[in-house]
């Protein structure tokens, strides 16, 4: 195992201190352990946690800030956070109008922040939970019951995020993020497993000639293994897969093209070149892009497609005000 790390057992806590001390404009960490808050804490609105497994920076951490989160909790990579960490995170966030989760459909982060939950309510917070489960690719996992929430999440914190920055209340927030959830699909690929530091070994393994079509962000198996062929091919499959699970013809959406962490710009945008005529074809009309790093696997090497299904009111949430580390939007736009 070759990377860029000290000790495989300090890696979560040397990259949260080093992260915190990279952008101590945006965020700070408690003292309780790893668990990541603005540095100036939101006032009188509904403030938003998520988090998960470390390794899929720069989730969930980097969307920590105006219009986003209010906290991130990371747990050990690929494992899930404690129920300790996510009821401190609510504690240290909770205002009067309340507490919104963000959990990824994932067996433990359910788990943990359902326990979390019933803590804080014991001591009078208010807080409701949303699941996301966009993935397409398998209706059950390695680690799920029903379907995995992978990159679609970012349009998640960011819509359910601008509307609790408007002031409106917790059953509000809540209900746009439900919406989101229910519009928002994605599929992904890999050409290449990742390690864990404190494994030392890759996750699977795959052939140099092979891919892994439908895998989920912790190396999970996917839809089947493939011979490598034309990302053109690739995307084509993708978008079969995510067109036929909801109709998307004739809307406006926001389009995420996610590198899993080993793929590069150049092969990013190769691939975009083709997914965006694939959806004019299919009257499906791009709204807006996000093209790079969102929601990594470690160093591999893959890709994800998530399409998000906009109204009028997404529109404009997507449209708001950001100010984070890894997702900034200045709100100009119509």
């Amino acid at each position: 195992m070759k990377k860029f790390i000290n000790l495989p057992e300090n890696c979560e806590n040397e990259m949260i201190q080093g992260l915190v001390k990279a952008f101590p404009g945006y965020v700070k960490k408690l003292d309780c352990g790893n668990v990541i808050v603005r540095s100036e804490k939101k006032r009188n609105k509904v403030a938003l946690i998520s988090g998960g497994g470390s390794g899929h920076e720069p989730a969930h951490a980097g969307y920590v800030g105006t219009g986003m989160l209010d906290c991130a909790v990371p747990g050990a990579v690929f494992t899930s956070p404690t129920p300790d960490q996510i009821y401190e995170g609510i504690k240290a966030i909770a205002t009067p109008e309340g507490v919104l989760m963000i959990i990824k459909n994932y067996t433990g982060d359910i788990m943990n922040f359902e326990m979390a939950q019933e803590m804080a309510e014991m001591d009078d917070i208010k807080v409701a939970g949303v699941v996301v489960d966009d993935d397409v690719a398998v209706q059950n996992s390695t680690w799920t019951t029903g379907r995995r929430g992978v990159a679609g999440t970012i349009f998640v914190h960011k819509i359910a995020g601008a509307m609790a920055e408007t002031g409106a209340s917790l059953e509000e927030v809540e209900r746009v993020a439900k919406e989101t959830i229910a519009n928002v699909r994605t599929m992904g690929v890999a050409l290449t497993p990742c390690t864990v530091p404190a494994a030392g070994t890759p996750g699977f393994s795959i052939g140099e000639d092979e891919l892994e079509m439908g895998i989920g962000i912790h190396g999970e198996p996917g839809v089947n293994r493939q011979k490598m062929k034309p990302v053109n091919e690739i995307i084509d499959e993708l978008l079969d897969h995510i067109l036929a699970d909801l109709d998307f013809a004739g809307s406006e959406v926001a389009v995420m093209l996610n590198s899993s962490g080993g793929t590069p710009l150049m092969e990013l945008y190769i691939a975009y070149d083709h997914l965006a005529d694939v959806l004019a074809e299919n009257n499906v009309k791009v709204y807006r892009s996000y093209v790079g790093e969102y929601m990594t696997s470690l160093e591999m090497q893959g890709l994800s497609v998530t399409l998000l299904r906009l109204n009028d009111e997404r529109k404009a949430l997507l449209n708001a005000a950001a100010d984070t580390i890894a997702f900034k939007e200045f709100g100009g736009r119509s």
